[in-house]
């Protein structure tokens, strides 16, 4: 009788008055007594179903949460209405009566029976889905797909619903939609879809909505379907995909978070789901939805002054809704870049936002048992007569109650804790959402005024050379329709930039490169909003555009790079070296296998962002010109080696895997010649990439279709081509360049070692083995990276005519000066004129081609600085000529790589590089001794 001793007075009287009237003939049993005290609720379900008392008293009932259907045994077909409508409201009552029992006598943990609620409302709208598209169909036939098979009526719950998250009394959130618009086949008349599915849901929305003499199921809301309450009750994939494209507005992106379909996955989940992704997640952080929420939740708040709410624990200052809002704007910020946070669970999103470290853990945690209590609270109003309220009560019966189950003496201490949580809720709210503010930077007057009328002059400091810039900007936004919000945010943000622009000091040039990134972005509200909102990303944004042009027409390109710039700790520190194959390996755990189109996006843009960081280094000093090649090229590696893994993965899932192989040993290798092989990738440099393997055409794959292994790394190496060389919404990934493999164009685009070896002994030109100084196996296993360092070594120890040699190196230098070299008797073309860069590569390849036969050590390195510093070490060349060769390569790597980064080409004034030039054309013609 613990239980029932707990009870005050009042309540120990109602509970067993009530026990004695529905039991008159049995001993009081305290748990029920103490539900009948604590629920006008349960007391009418035991007044209508006695008998569920000692259902209820089970042990084994009351710990299971298994969900059966209501309809267990029975034909849909044969159920007719009034029939259905008593099986699923007498199926409601009984099982909300277990909730009630096992929250009010059982200490039931909240998140464990909002969840129980949620899959048994799933099972009852299920259930309703199902018997209403028997019913018609049993009419009108079915709509069948391509391959005939019936297509249900999809059913997305919204809200809490959506999120397994469901109140006590709550109404739920549908939207309906169907896969294909066809007519139905095989009744006594045939309908078009739309017809077919309306009345589909017509019946779906009556056997949950209709009250009976049995009740209700659940109040049913249609209003957030598209066009509300004027839209069709029901759309096709289509109808909805153009709607939410076109017209979906901030908050119905916020509803769609929680959008969860019902019923027993089908082939069209994730069709559907594919669909509506696009509109919920953006693929850049999307700052956007903040000043949404604000103007969101501020009228919420005003919509609670006019109705004159008080005690409200879901809509008050610090309630429910506010903790939902926290949660759900950070994944509407983030979850485009973050998939871990596209979730519709509120307390699995709070984790990932945890773990993720955008939430601090002990906030978090705060915020979950914050929202733990009210949700518990509300519970617990509800559960009292099963109605839909989040209001403490005024009544002295329910204050008790509540008192009693919060465990408090009486109700002011009730309130004063209901206080203390919501107060807690809303300062974490305030820091998140903030209200709708004044502006977050009072601009002087003068950018303003500079702003509002077009004029430099009100400016303080002499700025002319803004004014054309200026101009341009503002005639190109006369042409544009950028809504009232992206009006209104730019002229928030101008005056903010134009001071930036003017504490940095910065040119017209940077003035119109920034104006060249914003032109890009002035029609997507959601970049604007980032600019504004995160001010620190628009001062890295004009730092970065007065420091490089190339940085700035990267991020006018693909403007989701601006997400970069909001942690400048980031931004200006690279990946470490030997980092970027683990991280982009980590970057893909979370993405499908199967997902294509998503691999290719994310290659580009983990290339692009890493890219940008390394830039940003560069531009601003913080690494040197060597370690930035290095970078750039660790990166392209480790993006070649993610591609491989991708190529390999649908590969084999068509054809199967070639014997011996598996993911880790592939029998694929990738060789890097020029620019990748030699350690030097620049900013926008192509790769230059031969592929090999160690199978031979006898034998075959072990897939379903399997074909000979030559075939499958054929297919391996089309597949990378597509990879690299698809033109996507974020661009082409590298310009993949295979043509130095044997027999160029016309060869094969995998080939095995062994025939590579063959060409190479017998068949390759000059130029072939002068490539193959610069070349390095960059992906494979041990045993072919060791075969390949055997090949390379034997074929540039070759003995060779020196004569011969000496011509063809010559000739070949002679045709690519022709073709190439666009210097004149004032401008000195860095890389192809006489004295240049390919001089100096030249000459490399040339001692190593001349002298590896009798020093092997000259092919231990692909890049030219240890090369040439080896020949001197050998006695090849010089102390002096090294240092005069490799001098002269750093000056002009460091000047191109300045002059690639402001996007100026590779032409400079002669004159600044004169003792450079005499330099390595005075050696020129010592090596080759000429004249």
């Amino acid at each position: 009788m613990s239980n029932l001793k707990q009870l005050p007075i009042q309540l120990q009287k109602l509970g067993l008055e009530r026990f004695e009237q529905l039991y008159p003939q049995q001993s009081d049993e305290s748990e029920v007594v103490r539900l009948l005290a604590l629920s006008d609720f349960a007391w009418r379900s035991l007044e209508s179903q006695p008998d569920l008392k000692d259902w209820l008293l089970c042990k084994d009932e009351i710990q299971n949460r298994h969900v059966t259907s209501p309809f267990d045994g029975l034909e849909l077909t044969n159920i007719d209405e009034a029939k259905c409508n008593q099986i699923l409201r007498k199926y409601r009552e009984k099982y909300w009566l277990k909730v009630a029992y096992l929250d009010l006598c059982c200490a039931n943990p909240i998140a464990d029976s909002i969840n129980y609620i949620s899959q048994l409302a799933d099972m009852l709208i299920n259930s309703a889905n199902q018997w209403a598209h028997a019913q018609v169909a049993k009419v009108n036939g079915e709509p069948l797909d391509e391959q005939n098979y019936s297509m249900p009526l999809m059913v997305l719950g919204m809200g809490k619903l959506g999120g397994k998250e469901l109140n006590y009394s709550s109404d739920i959130d549908l939207i309906f939609a169907y896969p294909r618009s066809t007519k139905t086949q095989g009744g006594r008349r045939s309908l078009e879809a739309q017809v077919f599915y309306t009345k589909v849901a017509q019946k779906l929305i009556a056997a949950l909505n209709q009250v009976t003499g049995d009740g209700q199921v659940f109040r049913v809301d249609m209003r957030l379907r598209p066009f509300g309450e004027s839209g069709p009750l029901v759309m096709s994939f289509n109808a909805i995909e153009d709607y939410y494209q076109e017209q979906g507005r901030d908050w119905e992106r916020y509803a769609m978070l929680k959008g969860r379909l019902i019923g027993t996955p089908n082939k069209y989940w994730d069709e559907f789901i594919k669909l509506l992704k696009p509109f919920v997640y953006r693929r850049y952080i999307d700052f956007s939805v903040i000043e949404s929420l604000r103007k969101m939740k501020l009228m919420i708040a005003q919509e609670v002054r006019r109705k004159g709410l008080t005690n409200n624990i879901k809509l008050g200052a610090g309630g429910i809704r506010e903790v939902e809002f926290i949660v759900q704007a950070l994944q509407m910020v983030r979850g485009g870049r973050e998939a871990n946070l596209q979730t519709q669970s509120l307390l699995k999103a709070l984790n990932e936002l945890s773990l993720s470290q955008v939430i601090d853990e002990q906030e978090a945690l705060e915020l979950k048992s914050n929202y733990l209590y009210l949700r518990k609270v509300e519970q617990y109003l509800q559960i009292f007569d099963d109605q839909q309220t989040q209001t403490l009560p005024d009544d002295e019966l329910n204050q008790q109650r509540l008192n009693l189950l919060l465990e408090q003496e009486n109700f002011s201490a009730t309130l004063s804790t209901i206080e203390k949580v919501m107060k807690q809720v809303n300062s974490e709210f305030s820091l998140v959402i903030g209200e709708e503010t004044v502006p977050l930077d009072t601009c002087e007057g003068a950018f303003i005024s500079a702003w509002d009328h077009g004029d430099v002059s009100f400016l303080k400091d002499e700025r002319e050379e803004w004014q054309t810039p200026l101009n341009d900007f503002k005639l190109r936004l006369s042409k544009v329709n950028i809504g009232n919000r992206g009006r209104e945010i730019l002229d928030k943000l101008m005056p903010v930039l134009l001071n930036q622009l003017n504490d940095f000091n910065a040119s017209a040039a940077a003035f119109t490169m920034v104006c060249q990134i914003l032109n890009k972005i002035i029609s997507r509200t959601a970049y604007l909003e980032l600019l504004y909102e995160n001010q620190g990303a628009l001062k890295q944004l004009v730092l970065l555009c007065c420091h490089s042009k190339w940085i700035g027409e990267h991020i006018s390109r693909y403007p989701i790079l601006l997400d970069e710039l909001i942690d400048p700790a980031v931004l200006y520190k690279p990946t470490p070296l030997s980092a970027y194959k683990d991280e982009i390996r980590q970057y893909f755990l979370r993405i499908e296998h199967d997902d294509l189109e998503l691999q290719m996006e994310s290659l580009r843009q983990f290339k692009q962002t890493h890219q940008l960081r390394i830039a940003a280094a560069d531009a601003t000093g913080v690494i040197d010109v060597m370690k930035v090649s290095d970078h750039l090229t660790a990166l392209a590696e480790a993006i070649v080696d993610q591609s491989v893994n991708i190529a390999w993965h649908n590969t084999v899932r068509r054809f199967g895997m070639p014997p011996g192989t598996d993911d880790e040993h592939k029998g694929f290798a990738v060789i890097a010649y020029g620019k990748t092989g030699g350690f030097e990738v620049g900013y926008d440099s192509d790769l230059d990439l031969v592929f090999v393997h160690n199978h031979d055409g006898s034998s075959q794959t072990n897939g379903d279709k399997p074909i000979d292994s030559r075939q499958f790394y054929l297919k391996l190496a089309q597949r990378l081509m597509h990879l690299f060389n698809t033109r996507t919404a974020s661009g082409i990934l590298y310009e993949l360049d295979t043509r130095l493999r044997p027999e160029g164009a016309s060869g094969l685009l995998a080939i095995n070692l062994e025939s590579f070896n063959h060409y190479q002994q017998t068949q390759a030109w000059t130029w072939e083995h002068q490539a193959l100084v610069r070349a390095r196996l960059i992906l494979g296993q041990d045993e072919l990276v060791e075969r390949f360092a055997q090949i390379r070594k034997e074929i540039l120890c070759q003995p060779r005519d020196a004569d011969i040699l000496k011509a063809d190196v010559i000739k070949m230098r002679e045709k690519m000066r022709e073709h190439l070299a666009k210097g004149n008797t004032q401008q000195f073309d860095l890389k192809q004129d006489v004295g240049g860069m390919a001089d100096i590569e030249f000459i490399t390849q040339y001692l190593v081609l001349k002298h590896a036969n009798e020093f092997e050590n000259l092919t231990v390195y692909s890049d030219n600085v240890r090369i040439l510093s080896d020949a001197a070490k050998l006695g090849c060349i010089s102390k002096e000529q090294k240092q005069q060769l490799i001098q002269a390569y750093i000056d002009y790597r460091s000047r191109y790589h300045v002059l690639s980064l402001d996007q100026q080409g590779r032409l400079v004034l002669r004159e600044q590089f004169e003792q450079d030039i005499i330099n390595i054309t005075q050696i020129w013609n010592s090596v080759f001794e000429l004249g």
